[in-house]
């Protein structure tokens, strides 16, 4: 492993079992849990000194490991003298706590690792209330004081402590009063959301949101549509707040892309529930495009995590909110791996489109696959105008899709395609003239 100088030193620890006798996951091999577990830890800037994976056949109450691990990955820690353990695992306090005690060094389980990158990357208000309340929730049961010997050089919250650093209240009844003031502060910000749909409605443009596991090329993809320069780059979780950028497709019409946080196995629980609010734009999206690393080992193992969190999230797919599968980074396959995988998007029940958001190669194709979906669910409806009403003509084409204008001496008569919503809209302001065709 590469040392980088000023880093705090990490030793990595995937624990696997032997079976899943006890329900434990076994899609991936262990090989690529670790090196993800590695990337995850390097995301926070850690220097990952050794890194290793423990099998063990139960799970032991006191240190999870089994005290005959614990002995022997205590010698490999006094050799590497790491300031930080990452397990990734779900550890009990009881088996934090005890593991501190053997190693003599702050151990993180995969939760607090995840809460921790979580942390640094929000950048919104409400990105950064989400996580501090997923943050407390975890912390609360916890109370896990800081190690003031690790310098603090990023955002995060609290895990990784040092000098200066204000404690978290160690009160559980001040982190309870903290908790109910941000639940209050972001049901203010759901509010405003909200508020912002109820806008979009008015001008109901589709909503397409971008989904999928961690570093699968969101971002990427979403630059690369929307020509915008939203941070991309290869690291989990490099996207944490939701963004959102209008985009025409060529038959003139507008859509809203939604690029969103990326999912990864073991999702914390807090972490799904905190972030219900800047995930809302996937539940009322009209089309969600799975994206997904078409090179990677475990892209198969990565679809089933993406589809159990959307589940949890409660997204239904159907023939008015379906999902389709964008295979991305193709350009990383060789020619042909590359081929075999264009046979068999051919052949799925699920629409897949092949792209490379880093190239643009199947960018034409996968907006041309979304103008077909839109188009297969419009309603045309008409809209008569008189010739005085020069605002209302401005009004129409401004907010609705003209696939059609015809001049007459009275007037002009509009032949426009949209959904219910937009339909709705112009009835609204049109009440006595607009009608289906």
């Amino acid at each position: 492993m590469s040392s980088q100088r000023g880093s705090a030193r990490a030793l990595v620890l995937h624990v696997a079992f032997k079976s899943d006798s006890a329900g434990h996951t076994t899609l991936r091999s262990n090989d690529a849990r670790l090196e993800e577990a590695v990337a995850l830890t390097a995301a926070i800037g850690l220097d990952v000194v050794h890194a290793l994976i423990a099998v063990i056949g139960r799970a032991t109450p006191a240190t999870l490991i089994g005290s005959g691990k614990v002995d022997e990955i205590k010698a490999l820690i006094n050799e590497a003298e790491p300031e930080v353990v990452i397990v990734n695992a779900t550890l009990t306090p009881v088996q934090q706590r005890n593991l501190e005690k053997q190693w003599n060094a702050k151990v993180l389980d995969r939760t607090a690792l995840i809460l921790e990158i979580f942390g640094e990357r929000a950048a919104t208000k409400e990105g950064r209330l989400q996580v501090e309340l997923a943050h407390l929730t975890y912390q609360r049961s916890r109370l896990v004081r800081s190690w003031t010997h690790l310098e603090r050089q990023r955002g995060g919250f609290g895990f990784l402590g040092g000098p200066g650093e204000t404690q978290i209240e160690t009160d559980r009844r001040l982190i309870g009063e903290r908790i109910a003031k941000i639940k209050k502060e972001l049901e203010e910000v759901k509010r405003t959301r909200g508020l912002h749909r109820q806008a979009r409605k008015r001008v109901p443009f589709p909503i397409v949101a971008l989904v999928g596991y961690t570093n699968a090329g969101k971002s990427t993809l979403f630059n690369r549509l929307t020509e915008s320069e939203v941070l991309a780059k290869d690291l989990l979780f490099a996207t944490l707040d939701p963004t959102m950028r209008a985009v025409v497709l060529k038959g003139g019409r507008r859509i809203i892309l939604s690029d969103t946080v990326g999912f990864i196995s073991d999702l914390p629980t807090q972490l799904v529930a905190a972030f219900r609010a800047t995930l809302e734009e996937v539940l009322t999206a009209d089309i969600i495009l799975h994206v997904r690393d078409a090179a990677h080992e475990d892209s198969e193992a990565q679809k089933r995590d993406v589809e159990k969190v959307l589940e949890e999230l409660g997204v239904e797919e159907d023939s008015e909110h379906p999902v389709l599968e964008v295979m991305n980074k193709i350009d990383l396959l060789d020619p042909d791996v590359r081929e075999a995988l264009l046979l068999k998007n051919r052949q799925r029940p699920r629409e897949t489109v092949a792209v490379s958001a880093l190239t643009g190669e199947g960018a034409d194709d996968l907006l041309t696959t979304l103008e077909r979906h839109l188009s297969a669910r419009e309603i045309h409806f008409r809209l008569t105008l008189p010739n005085e009403d020069g605002a209302g003509l401005a009004w129409a084409y401004a907010n609705g899709r003209v696939v059609e204008r015809r001049d007459t001496e009275t007037g002009q008569v509009l032949t426009l395609a949209g959904d219910a919503g937009l339909v709705d809209s112009f009835r609204r302001r049109f009440p006595d003239r607009t009608g289906l065709i």
